[in-house]
């Protein structure tokens, strides 16, 4: 017989909706099947290992999460969020005051910084950007072409695959009139 088999649900739901009592979509899952090749099961499992979690589908969802937020961030005017890392001597000559000065050229954007002391005269600086990716990478370059930093890097987000928003609105008091 060639006819398809009925799908199943999950006990307690409704087909093509929330579970019985109006729970909101995102306080249930739905189960899908997926089929991988032996070696790339046995890959995936050594990667959950890895990454120690809790099980296979936890992986997959953060592979998907990931995916999804590259594909929003491809838009340059995409929410989003980036931490950055900076390395520098704290005696380098005013290295502080331009790192200061750039902070503040960026303040609207800029939702924290963080000093750390290191061994050695060396420094580290965090600092959390949000915006449009677009001016979140203008920022992140700005910080890590200071003067004096010696190591910078910055990693790009966005809250939108968790179901959040960043919070910054435009335009910024700077910005010339529309």
């Amino acid at each position: 017989m060639g006819g398809r088999r009925p799908r199943s649900r999950r006990a307690g739901t409704t087909p093509g909706g929330p579970p019985r009592g109006g729970t909101p979509k995102d306080q249930y899952v739905v189960r899908l099947g997926v089929s991988l090749e032996p070696d790339l099961l046995g890959r995936l499992d050594e990667w959950v290992r890895a990454r120690n979690s809790p099980s296979r589908s936890d992986a997959i969802r953060a592979l998907i999460r990931k995916e999804l937020a590259e594909h929003e961030l491809g838009d340059p005017d995409s929410d989003s969020v980036a931490s950055v890392l900076l390395i520098y001597r704290h005696d380098a000559p005013n290295v502080l005051r331009r790192l200061t000065a750039v902070e503040h050229r960026w303040g609207a954007h800029v939702r924290s910084s963080s000093h750390v002391h290191l061994e050695g005269g060396s420094c580290m600086q965090l600092v959390g950007l949000v915006g449009k990716r677009d001016e979140v990478v203008h920022a992140a370059e700005d910080l890590r072409g200071v003067k004096g930093i010696a190591f910078g890097r910055y990693s790009l987000g966005t809250p939108v695959v968790a179901g959040g928003r960043t919070g910054h609105h435009h335009p910024h008091p700077t910005d010339p009139p529309d």
